[in-house]
């Protein structure tokens, strides 16, 4: 897939083509304004991710000028209700709030390919960072059948698990198999934003509401209008802030700050927590209200070392995908390689898996990459 990225500040530029490197199937290339990326753009790119806030041209104005021959994902940290209108006016499906996890903007590319080739997925598969399942196990094959069940409704899911088993990647296939996958996914992560700027992000605020508010800000409740808001870390979110959350699940409107005004709206919820809630619960860290909105249907996702017979098919497309994006002959496991992947218990999941076989992959010295060259000893729980 041939991706232009269009970004003048140089940092997120970079940030952005390194991190995608990661991902081999993706043919990058930047640009540092959109009159640089308009004299190389052509019939062979397959996406375009731009920022809107950029000096000469902004976004707006470059994608009104390809005339919707390009499908388009827009990055920005300062998403205004205006420049949203008009994105989605543009048929831009994907809007994207800086900071974001680079899965988060993986899903938005694998959707869009989706779009463009319209591909249906090949039946039960395994998970894998790029959204994708390669693999199969009764216990995935069993949250598989509730996950189609739950996603042709609106009811809110909660997604429990340890850290590392994909519960962005479950999300991400939840909002594929709804009725909204035509609609914005957005992912937010309740860990990764200060406590004073978490209700601003999730509500937006009036220009003028507070001394630098400079201009009207949309929240992601607004941009994932008719879509799926996926909140990651639940529990971080402050005790405060529950009680608004839970009236916006009750009445369904939201009111910037700074407004008198309501705006309602159509968000199908989804959250996510490694935590106890019920200790939280009885801590008095997190309402009981806002837990049974929230909880409807409850989706325990399996730590890998419940899913043995995924890890090989993951492990083998991470080492393929590894090989490609280093420039390696093909490499493959031996058996002892591969019965010691399956012996391990894997208290990361499949984010250490991951960095076990890039690890591998890189280290080892031939094409035939053995138990030693795994280094399972190095995690620090010992070797099988």
């Amino acid at each position: 897939m041939k991706i232009a990225i269009v970004e003048d500040d140089i940092n997120m530029r970079k940030s952005l083509e390194i991190a995608m490197s990661d991902y081999g199937e993706y043919d990058v290339h930047t640009f540092k304004s959109p009159k640089d990326a308009l004299k190389k753009l052509d019939d062979t790119f397959d996406l375009i991710i731009s920022d809107i806030n950029m000096p000469g041209m902004d976004g707006i104005e470059f994608i009104k000028s390809l005339n919707g021959k390009f499908e388009v994902i827009f990055i920005t940290g300062n998403a205004t209700l205006t420049r949203a209108i008009e994105s989605i006016q543009l048929g831009v499906k994907d809007f994207l709030l800086k900071p974001f996890a680079i899965e988060t903007l993986i899903a938005a590319i694998q959707r869009s390919a989706n779009v463009q080739q319209k591909i249906k997925k090949n039946g039960t598969k395994c998970v894998l960072k790029s959204g994708n399942f390669l693999g199969t196990s009764p216990a995935l094959e069993k949250l598989l059948t509730y996950i189609d069940k739950a996603a042709k409704t609106d009811a809110s899911i909660m997604l429990l698990g340890e850290s590392g088993v994909g519960k962005e990647v479950f999300a991400c296939h939840i909002h594929d198999k709804s009725l909204r996958s035509d609609k914005p996914f957005i992912a937010i992560n309740m860990a990764a934003i200060p406590e004073n700027l978490i209700e601003s992000e999730l509500f937006g605020f009036e220009k003028g509401s507070f001394t630098d508010a400079t201009e009207t800000k949309i929240g992601q409740f607004e941009l994932a209008n008719g879509g799926t808001l996926f909140l990651d870390e639940i529990t971080e979110m402050p005790y405060a802030l529950q009680a608004k959350l839970l009236r916006v699940l009750q009445e369904r409107e939201i009111r910037r700050l700074g407004s008198s005004k309501s705006t309602k709206i159509d968000v199908r919820i989804i959250t996510a927590t490694n935590a106890n809630l019920q200790q939280n619960i009885t801590d008095g860290k997190f309402r009981e209200d806002l837990y049974y909105r929230l909880n409807t249907i409850p989706l325990n996702i399996p730590p890998l070392r419940e899913r043995c017979e995924e890890i090989i098919p993951i492990a083998t497309a991470i080492l393929e995908q590894n090989c490609n994006q280093y420039g390696f002959a093909h490499k493959a496991f031996d058996t002892k390689a591969i019965e010691a992947l399956e012996l391990y218990t894997w208290p990361g999941n499949i984010r250490e898996l991951i960095s076990v076989v890039e690890r591998s992959a890189i280290l080892s010295d031939t094409d035939v990459i053995g138990v030693d060259d795994l280094f399972l000893e190095a995690r620090g729980f010992g070797r099988v």
